[in-house]
C-alpha cells in the first residue's frame, strides 16, 4: 500500500513546529459545515480530513508512538499539514483540468488493478485483507489513486516538450568538470587467505617462482578476482580498503608484497602496471550520463515554474473553516496554500 499511502505519509508524518489559531471568516466567505476549506469554489469534505488523521493515527500506532492529544502544538502541526495537503491536492486537480487533463474512473480502476497485481499478485482477497489491516475504506484508496494518476499526467504533460541539445550537454560538462574526475588507477592482482601462516607459505612459493595466477585460482578466497588469477583492472585510488590501497599506490610495478592484513584476511599484493594519473573523463564517455542529468533538471524546472504559477493563481482563493486555517491565515479569512508541492509532480 506504499504507493497508495505515499501522500498521506508525506503530509501527516508529525513534523512541523508551528500551530495556528482559529481563523475568522465573514458571512460572505463562510465555509459549508461539512467542509474544512473551499478552494476556488470547490469544497474539501471534512470526511477527507478525518480520513487523513485516522491514517496518521494508525501510522503512529504502528510505530508504537502515542498520537498527540487534540489541542497540543504537535497535534495542531499534523492538523495543519493534513489540511494543507488536501488544499494542494485540490489545486493540482483543478490545475490539471486547465492543462486539458481528465482522469476517468476507468483510468483509476486500471491503475488500482496494476497496484493489486504488483503488490498482491492480483488477489482481491489479499487486497481487501490489507485494507482491513490498514483500517482503510476503498473510497480512500480510490481517491489517493486518482490523485496519483493526476500527478503523473501533469508531470508527463509539463515535461513532454523538454528537449536537450548537444550544446546544453557540452555546457554542463564544461561547467561541472569536477563531477567527472577519475582518480589514479592501477592494475593489480592479489591472493586473499584467512591465516597469516597460509599467506606466509604462499609468499615463499611465489618468491621461489610459483605461478601467481595458479595459486590465486586454487587458494584465494576473493570471489571477485579468484577466477581471473587474482587480477583486477584499473583499480581506482581509494576503491579498496586502506591497507590494500596504500601498498597498491606506493609499490613499484611487479613488486610482491609480504602478507598484509585487512579486515578481510591476509593479502599478497602485486601491482601489475604503472599508476595511471588522475584525469577528467572525456566528454564522449559521460555524454549519456550528462543527458539524463540535464534532462531531469529541465523537467524539474518546467514543473517548478508551473507549480509557482499555480500557487500565485490560488493566492487569496482558499477559504478555511474556523480552526482549520494555517498559521499564516490568522486574522484573515482567506489565504493561499502553503508548503512545497513540486515534489508531488516530480517523483519520476
Amino acid at each position: 500500500m506504499a504507493l497508495i499511502l505515499g501522500l498521506v505519509v508525506a503530509g501527516c508524518g508529525g513534523g512541523g513546529s508551528t500551530s495556528s489559531a482559529p481563523t475568522t471568516t465573514s458571512e460572505s466567505q463562510s465555509v459549508p459545515a461539512g467542509d474544512v476549506a473551499v478552494v476556488a469554489g470547490q469544497g474539501i469534505p471534512r470526511n477527507d480530513f478525518e480520513s487523513l488523521i485516522d491514517q496518521a493515527k494508525r501510522s503512529y500506532a504502528s510505530q508504537k508512538k502515542k498520537f498527540p492529544q487534540a489541542g497540543s502544538s504537535e497535534y495542531q502541526a499534523i492538523k495543519n499539514q493534513a489540511v494543507q495537503l488536501l488544499v494542494q491536492q485540490e489545486e493540482f486537480t483543478q490545475g490539471a483540468k486547465d492543462l486539458g487533463i481528465e482522469v476517468t474512473d476507468a483510468a483509476v480502476a486500471k491503475r488500482l488493478d496494476d497496484v493489486k497485481q504488483q503488490s498482491f499478485g492480483g488477489s482481491q482477497k489479499k487486497y481487501l485483507a490489507e485494507l482491513k489491516k490498514q483500517g482503510l475504506k476503498e473510497a480512500d484508496v480510490l481517491r489517493q489513486v486518482r490523485l496519483q494518476v493526476i500527478q503523473d499526467r501533469i508531470y508527463a504533460k509539463l515535461t513532454s516538450n523538454v528537449k536537450v541539445s548537444n550544446a546544453d550537454l557540452r555546457k554542463y560538462y564544461d561547467d561541472n568538470k569536477s563531477q567527472f574526475k577519475v582518480a589514479e588507477t592501477r592494475d593489480v592482482r592479489h591472493i586473499l587467505v584467512k591465516t597469516k601462516a597460509q599467506a606466509d607459505k604462499l609468499y615463499q612459493q611465489l618468491r621461489n617462482g610459483a605461478d601467481f595466477a595458479e595459486l590465486a585460482k586454487k587458494y584465494s578466497t576473493d570471489p571477485g578476482s579468484k577466477n581471473q588469477g587474482g587480477a583486477y583492472k584499473a583499480v581506482q585510488k581509494g576503491q579498496f580498503v586502506k591497507e590494500f590501497d596504500e601498498y597498491l599506490f606506493s609499490a613499484k610495478t611487479d613488486q610482491l608484497s609480504k602478507p598484509i592484513k585487512t579486515q578481510f584476511g591476509w593479502h599478497i599484493i602485486q601491482p601489475t602496471s604503472d599508476v595511471k594519473p588522475a584525469s577528467v573523463a572525456p566528454f564522449a564517455k559521460v555524454k549519456g550520463q550528462i543527458r539524463e542529468q540535464v534532462e531531469q533538471q529541465k523537467k524539474q524546472e518546467a514543473v517548478s515554474t508551473w507549480v509557482s504559477a499555480l500557487q500565485k493563481r490560488y493566492a487569496g482563493k482558499v477559504n478555511y473553516a474556523v480552526g482549520y486555517g494555517p498559521a499564516a491565515a490568522v486574522g484573515s479569512a482567506s489565504t493561499g496554500a502553503a508548503g512545497t508541492t513540486a515534489a508531488a509532480t516530480s517523483s519520476k
